[in-house]
Parts: C-alpha cells; structure tokens; sequence
C-alpha cells in the first residue's frame, strides 16, 4: 500500500493497522480498495490507486468491534426510477458481509463510484444505540465544505438551510454540521452522506482536531409546542440516541469519490442504497410544476377583486396555472388558521371544494400546505378527508429535525399520504436520505438554502455561489426545492431586500436555469401570475419544461464556479446553466446528441445589458445543430441561460 508520510504515521495511530486481522474488497474497476481491519477498533481505510483517500473509525455502543468470518458477493441493482433524474439506473458493487461480535455484523460496498458501509443487528428483544462512532480522517491537512446548524443553542433542531463554509478542515468549526459534507482528498473529492435512514437519527459531522467525527440527535424523551402554529418540539431528551426491536439494518455511510466535478450531480449511491419502492402501483403520482402564492405575497395587480387567501385569487392562480399547462397551485400557509392547528376547517373566505372543483375542470390539482405535526396528529382523518374531495397531496413543512422520531413521522407521513393516493413535498425537512425511493410519493424535499431566503437575505449574502455549488454537493442525496422563478432580479451592485415584492439575486435567465439545473419533479413558479403575464414568450418557455426525464448529464462545471447541465426528454434535450457573479464564456459542444440528427435549438440567454439590469433577456433560434456542432456565449455575473433542443 503507497502511503504518504504524514498519513501514514496518522493511519497507524488511528485504525492500528500494521497488526490488524483485516479484510479487503475492491470496487469492479479495481479503481478502489477498501481494508477493514480491526486492531484497536473497527476501521476502514480506502485508497484509490494506491493512494490514500479516507479512513474511518467505526463503532456502536462503545464497542471494540472483532473481526469473524466473512463473505464477499457482487451486488446489482438494475431497477426503474420513478421521478428520479434518469429513468433506469444500474449499479454494481463488491459486498463484504462480515460477522462481528454481540449479533452484530457490518457490509461494506465498494461501488466505482465511491464506497459505503452499515451496521446490522441479528438480535431478538430491544436493541439501544447509545452512540455510533464514525471518525473521518483524510490525508493532510484538506479542503472541505462545510454547512453548520444556524442553532448554536440547539444544534440539532434547524430547518438544514445554511451556506457551506469553504475552509481548510483544521479550520473549520467545531460545531455541527449537516450532510452532505465534501473534502478534497488529493486529487479527489469525497462526499459523506447517508442513505436507508429509517428508524435512526441523521448524522451530523464535527471538526475535532483535523478529523471529521459523526454527531447525532439524543432520542426525544418529552415533547412541547410552540404557541404559534401548534408546532412540536423536543424539549428533554434520553441518554442515548436509537432503539428498535429485533434484527433490523442501519443506515449506509456513504463516501462518494469523484475525480471530476461533473460526476457529483448526477451520483447515485444514495438512491440505489436505499430500500426499494414500497407502495407498489405509482402510476397515479404526478409530478408538475406549481403556481405559488407564498414568494409573491398573494400580489396580484390590475384585477377587480382583494388579492389575498380567498377563493377569488386561487381561482385566478387556477386560471393561470390551466392557461400555462401548469398541473398544480399550492394553497400555502393561511388556507388553515395555522395558530390554531386546525387542519381538518379551511378559514371561512376559503371554499375548498369549490376551488378543488375548479381546478378539476380546468386539469389543475390543488396541494395544501401543512405543519408536519398537525398533520400526523390528524393522519388518517385529514388524508380521508383531504383525498375524498380530490385533493392531490400535502406540502409539509418545519420538521426542522431529524431524531430517530422525526424520521419515523416522515415515513408514516409518506406511507400514509401513499395509501390515500396523496403525494407530498418535504418543505423544512433534513436533507433527503433515499426514503423518495422507498416512497416514491414523495416528490421533493428542501434542506437547501432556497430561493425563498431572498425575502430576507443581507446584502452580504451571495446567492450566486451558493447556486453553482450546492448542486454539485446537494443533488447527490436527492430533489430540491429550491421554488424558482422570480421575475424581479438584481444585479450584484443593485439587489435589495424587499419581503412583499422580493428580488432574486441574478439574471431571470439564471432563474429560468434551475428548471434544468435541478432535480426537482415538483417546483414552484414562485412569482404571481398577473407578473407573468406580461412576458408570455418567457413564461411559456419556462413552463414547457419537463418535470420528468430520461438522461441526466453534466456537461461542465467547476463546484462554486459555474455548472452547465443536460436533460433528455424523449428525444427533446434541454440544457441550461448558470455562474456566479463572474461573467463566463460559454461554449457549447453538442457530443451528447445522436450521430446524424439535426436539431433546432431555442436559446434564452442573459440580453446584452444583463450586467446592469438583471431582468433583460434574450431569445435566439439556431437550426441545423447536430453532433459536431458549436455554440458560443456570453453568461453575465450571475448569470445564465436555458435551451431547449428539438428533432
């Protein structure tokens, strides 16, 4: 085994090596090595071609994990993806099942595309986690990105909304982090995340003395409210961090490792990781784009009527929606008195089955937004009720936690809602885990620094970086929702905060990117209708956009910097991209088309005086655009463009 110096010495201290009973399992290119050994503890050391990468000290309960028999196999998961970035995915792994001590036992995958491992129990009777241990070290002293918890108070109750921090690991904070976590290890970068999280809190990650080590949310012993909107909370909490009962699996640790920063978007280890689908049919979940009334303050203008949550402003967001192909309009927080947590009566300017009605007419669904504990305290009722008059599913929103009860809630919510037919959208929830897999109602999940923030953002803030790096990071764990699609936009130099009519920072042409950039089946148009209508090309462009694909690529791109992203579509491609606040120029290659097609390509990039008015844009038409062809343009700072490429 090639080691360098300094991790060598580190790699003896930390996982005793020299002397360790261990075994190996290679990932099916031979690319990737992982030994686990157990002198002095349980831990597991991956190099890449014979270089050094990461390696982790692992444990349950304290324990000095031993070594028993082993048993290597080959894994393949060659499965459908409902609403996933691709339509089929094929994975193949190496599998080391090893026995250790106690009815525990630990498997180890080595995919080529990065390597995770998970703890299993064969006990009968209660097991109780009092802690896991899962310690990262790295090779130096190396780069990482980092999202800490906005609650120093209480780090483990937050709405997982933060930017990363870009720093050295002997630099960073020593305070909680949530995943995904990405280090540069040589010329590597590898991703923590986790994936099958059922039953157990999600990890967190702490800088301690150049390591990275796991942090989890104690067990919920005594629950509270809040005054306003009846929303639960923990307030005391046990000794230890999970129980179950009888032999069960826990989650993968995941450590996805990629050379090349267009392969982070489009990883799927999280999703293959995860438990296969278990609602059977999912024929009648589907995904679309939402007119929303939140970002936009119910703001209507020019019309004859009070703009507000009533029934005459949801029948025009219906109208709009019908008008535009658009398949839903979320009722969000208001169409309930939320202080009340009266889920099961809308508020008495709302009629609910009229409005259900005429969306129904026109082929537009209504979702309806929710606390997530005033729906599970009313599950059965509400999901009765709700989908008995036609209702398509629930926005949930403030989990904000993600103890071992919370991740129980959010699959009794999703297995609930399923077996009423409802689809949701897991608005304030913990970053996605593969439970969209197992439940593929589940159509979307935030834990990101959405688009929203800009209601509220400083002049500090720099919306643009974080837009090209948390895809390459945040779209390995699963769909965002980022609710796109303002139509007031700044410039680097003229953005202001506004919360009744808010701006997004950047170019309209790097909002109308995200339909492309992100996973998201479900996301929003976030600003009002009769804003819209004034540009009709713009906003029919923007909502002819597919909601479901067949390929995903990442064309170029560099984390922070800039990314270009490639969907198909039957045989339509769109390809968009988006930069921070750096002007860029663009050249497209069109390889990923098919030998002898010809397409014509509709542009909307960023007009010539973008710079200095965020919200001027461009069409342009190219025909005859086939595999050998070129495409060059200009981005400007923040900015970024969207093409739809048709037979």
């Amino acid at each position: 085994m090639i080691r360098t110096l300094s991790f060598l010495t580190l790699a003896l201290a930390f996982c005793s090596a020299a002397q360790a009973k261990d075994y190996r399992v290679s990932s099916p290119d031979g690319h990737l090595l992982v030994t686990v050994s157990d002198q002095g503890g349980l831990c597991l050391s991956v190099t890449r071609d014979g270089s050094d990468v990461v390696a982790v000290r692992a444990g349950l309960n304290g324990q000095l994990h031993r070594l028993g028999s082993a048993k290597q196999t080959t894994v393949t998961d060659d499965s459908d993806a409902p609403f996933y970035r691709q339509r089929h995915i094929t994975t193949t792994a190496r599998q080391l099942d090893v026995r250790l001590g106690g009815d525990f036992g630990l498997q180890v995958r080595a995919f080529n595309e990065g390597v995770a491992y998970r703890f299993y129990t064969r006990q009968k009777g209660e097991t109780v986690i009092s802690s896991e241990r899962a310690d990262f070290s790295f090779p130096g002293d190396p780069k990482c990105w980092l999202a800490y918890s906005t609650n120093d108070e209480k780090p483990f109750a937050m709405a997982f909304q933060n930017f990363y921090d870009e720093t050295t690991l002997s630099k960073a904070q020593p305070k909680p982090a949530f995943l995904p976590a990405t280090i540069q290890s040589g010329n590597v970068k590898v991703t923590i995340l986790e994936s099958d999280l059922r039953s157990y809190p999600g990890m967190f990650l702490r800088s301690d003395n150049s390591l990275l080590t796991a942090a989890f949310a104690p067990y919920p012993k005594k629950m509270d409210y809040y005054k306003w909107r009846g929303m639960s909370y923990v307030s005391e909490t046990e000794d230890f961090i999970a129980r179950s009962t009888g032999a069960r699996t826990y989650p993968w640790r995941v450590m996805a490792i990629t050379e090349n920063d267009t392969e982070m978007p489009v990883c799927d280890l999280v999703y293959t990781l995860a438990t296969p689908n278990q609602i059977g049919d999912t024929s009648w979940i589907k995904p679309g784009k939402v007119a929303w009334d939140w970002w936009n303050d119910w703001n209507l203008r020019g019309v004859d009527f009070v703009a507000g949550i009533n029934t005459r402003t949801y029948q025009y967001y219906i109208d709009f929606a019908a008008k535009n192909h658009l398949a839903y309009v979320v009722l969000d927080e208001g169409w309930y008195d939320s202080n009340r947590g009266d889920i099961l009566n809308p508020i008495a300017s709302i009629d609910l089955e009229q409005l259900i009605s005429y969306g129904k007419q026109r082929g537009v669904g209504i979702v309806l937004w929710t606390v997530f504990n005033v729906l599970d305290e009313h599950l059965d009722e509400a999901c009765q009720k709700y989908a008995a008059m036609g209702v398509k599913g629930f926005k949930i929103d403030f989990l904000d936690r993600n103890d071992q009860t919370a991740v129980e809630m959010a699959e009794r919510l999703a297995k609930t809602c399923a077996g009423h037919r409802l689809f949701v959208d897991y608005h304030g929830f913990f970053t996605p885990t593969g439970m969209n897999r197992t439940y593929p109602n589940i159509l979307n999940y935030e834990g990101v620094f959405g688009m929203e923030e800009c209601r509220w953002a400083k002049t500090t803030t720099d919306m643009p970086r974080y837009d090209v790096t948390f895809p390459f990071m945040r779209l390995m764990a699963g769909p965002v929702d980022f609710t796109p699609g303002a139509m007031r936009n700044g410039t680097r130099s003229n953005w202001t905060v506004c919360y009744e009519k808010p701006v997004s920072m950047g170019t309209r042409c790097h909002q109308a990117a995200c339909y492309v950039v992100h996973d998201s089946p479900f996301t929003m148009l976030c600003d009002a209708p009769t804003t819209y209508e004034q540009e009709p090309q713009y906003t029919r462009f923007i909502a002819s956009v597919p909601d479901e694909w067949d390929e995903t690529r990442v064309l170029q791109g560099e984390m922070g910097r800039y990314i270009i992203t490639a969907r198909r579509h039957g045989d339509d491609w769109y390809v968009a991209g988006q930069t921070n606040w750096d002007e860029r120029d663009v050249e497209l290659l069109f390889d990923f088309l098919p030998e002898g097609t010809l397409y014509r390509a509709t542009l909307l990039r960023d007009g010539i005086n973008a710079n200095h008015n965020a919200e001027d844009y461009a069409f342009q038409q190219e025909d005859n655009i086939g595999r050998g062809s070129k495409l060059g343009f200009r981005m400007a700072g923040g900015g970024g463009f969207l093409m739809k490429l048709t037979r």
